[in-house]
């Protein structure tokens, strides 16, 4: 019966491993997401609290700082434990005001061009194929 026990948790332990990394992968970018998301809220609410400043808001404006230190702070620790590549092409065509999505559009468009280039060189083959078959066959 120990050996049966002995047995199974390898195979568990085997089967928590290969599930793991995705499911922490998933993980890592949902909490990126969200403190994205809080980061973005905490500075808009920085924005309303300074655009209309007095010395009464001055409490809230200090505890809106903090949070967005500490929030900025969890992003680089969850950055740290996710593994992100991001094309220079992307971040030059952000850095330029520029959309990235039309990176995406672009090279799908390449893509496609290379695509119908292929295919055509394999039509073509198909048909020389057919033409030197139908010689040889004469």
């Amino acid at each position: 019966m120990a050996s049966q026990s002995t047995d199974a948790s390898p195979m568990d332990s085997s089967a928590t491993t290969t599930a793991t990394p995705i499911d922490d992968h998933k993980q890592n970018l949902t909490q990126i997401i969200s403190s994205i998301q809080k980061t973005l809220g905490t500075l808009h609410q920085l924005y309303l609290t300074v655009s209309s400043y007095n010395v009464a808001a001055q409490l809230p404006l200090l505890q809106r700082m903090n949070n967005l230190v500490l929030e900025l702070d969890n992003m680089t620790r969850l950055a740290d434990k996710c593994n992100i590549q991001v094309p220079m092409e992307v971040l030059n065509l952000i850095d330029d005001g520029k959309n990235p999505d039309e990176f995406t559009r672009d090279m799908l468009n390449n893509c496609i061009a290379q695509n119908q280039i292929t295919k055509g060189k394999t039509d073509s083959f198909k048909v020389c194929l057919c033409f030197a078959n139908s010689t040889i066959n004469s």
